[in-house]
């Protein structure tokens, strides 16, 4: 066995592999006088067919099996010298061995996980949003869940935000029609943030029949990069127009929210439990965000390629897998390498993640596996149910132990790091914003 070093990755290593012959050949011998006396082969009785046929018949099989066999042990033996730590699949080639000579030459490829040095991680800074859930958040709610259970009626007035529309829509670019900028009998609620703002300014204030022909200019960064950053023609016919009617916050409504006795007091102690934790959730995801990204701006770390394609190739099972959920049929030629920028980034941070918590002893505690599964169990109607449905499978506790495994990471990282407290509202944290569909 020969190392050698590296080439022009610097995580590739190559090792040359050497196994005698007359060793293979012994341990085929051996398996073949083995398998003899099971061989049926006909115009022999059973056991008795000659060493010879057996070898002609499973020699070459049994032979690539040994070779296998001896090929990884010695492989292993190698690395374990060497201090490798293999990441992903060795690849192996054969040498100049010849066909009779004295032994079986193989080059062995592989790539090794990098040596990561975290640094000071001290210097991170993050900001924490702070927001105190009092009555405007809760009535915002109670607005939001009024909304949703509102029952529309017709109305002969000019289009207001919080009125259902039904439109027809043409665009045209330079006087020719562009894919996605025509629609008819679109139905859409003014203000819900699904259109974008200039499109349905427009709308407020069109009454029932009316059709109107306006210029606007599409985002520079509208996701349609025919259209985006320039002005199009857009005409729009209103075709009926609707107000919402909202119920009475009154205990129907508490009872329609799930508070058997209508109690409209204990209603509003719920929805602000449930925005409690809500904020708290979203608070955390932010939070571990900012560390994530910190970690990868802050820790340099190499990454195995072959790493990097295995998980690319997971992603591509993912969003087939998606596409199948959602009814849609598997796209056959779906591009691994459109995958592969966000792969190397999970992967990175995997192995920053993995450096960080085996250097500082961060492993999971039973009880940490107990209090993550009670508190997501919370936003459930039956929370015991579900704590019940977890800890009935090892298998299912098995999978909480990464997300417990990066918070830990990220508590003792928002231990160590500057953390900035920064006032938000709650349309800023709840991420109610504007969007575009059109």
């Amino acid at each position: 066995m020969q190392t050698q070093g590296e080439t022009s990755n610097p995580l590739e290593r190559s090792i040359e592999l050497s196994i005698p012959r007359e060793k293979v050949e012994a341990e085929v011998d051996v398996r073949l006088k083995r398998l003899a006396p099971k061989v049926k082969v006909p115009g022999f009785r059973p056991g008795k067919v000659p060493l010879k046929i057996v070898s002609q018949q499973y020699g070459q099989e049994i032979e690539h099996e040994v070779l296998g066999e001896l090929l990884k042990q010695q492989f292993g033996d190698a690395v374990n010298r060497e201090n490798y730590r293999v990441a992903g699949i060795p690849s192996f080639a054969p040498g100049n061995s010849g066909a009779n000579g004295a032994s079986y030459e193989f080059h062995a490829t592989f790539e090794i996980y990098p040596d990561i040095e975290l640094g000071d991680l001290s210097t991170i800074t993050v900001n924490k949003p702070v927001l105190q859930v009092g009555d405007t958040e809760i009535q915002k709610t109670l607005d939001i869940l009024r909304k949703q259970r509102a029952v529309y009626a017709s109305a002969d007035r000019p289009a207001q935000t919080g009125d259902r529309v039904n439109i027809d829509y043409l665009g045209l670019l330079d006087g020719v029609a562009f894919p996605g900028g025509q629609a008819n009998g679109y139905n859409t609620i003014l203000g819900n943030g699904h259109l974008l703002e200039d499109f349905e300014s427009a709308i407020v204030g069109m009454t029932a029949g009316q059709e109107k022909t306006f210029d606007m200019t599409f985002p520079a960064d509208y996701p349609g990069k025919d259209v985006a950053g320039k002005k199009v023609s857009f005409t729009i016919t209103l075709n009926k127009l609707e107000i919402p009617e909202l119920p009475e916050v009154d205990s129907e409504f508490a009872k329609a929210l799930g508070v058997p006795d209508g109690d409209v007091d204990k209603m509003q102690s719920e929805i602000k439990a449930n925005l409690e934790r809500e904020i708290l959730q979203r608070v955390r995801a932010r939070l571990k965000e900012q560390v994530m990204q910190s970690l990868l701006d802050k820790v340099v770390a190499q990454v195995p390629k072959v790493l990097i394609q295995q998980e690319a190739g997971r992603l591509v099972e993912e969003m087939q897998n998606t596409r199948t959920a959602r009814g849609l049929r598997k796209d056959p030629d779906l591009p691994r390498d459109i995958f592969l920028e966000q792969a190397e980034r999970r992967v990175r941070l995997g192995l920053i993640l993995s450096k960080l918590i085996d250097a500082h002893e961060l492993s999971v505690k039973p009880e940490q596996i107990r209090s993550f599964i009670e508190e997501h169990a919370q936003g459930y109607e039956n929370p015991e149910q579900v704590i019940k449905w977890h800890y009935a499978s090892p298998e299912r506790l098995k999978e909480i132990e990464p997300l417990v495994l990066e918070d830990n990471a990220v508590s003792w990282l928002l231990g160590k790091a500057q953390v900035i407290d920064q006032n938000v509202t709650f349309d800023e944290l709840m991420g109610y914003s504007h969007a575009s569909n059109v």
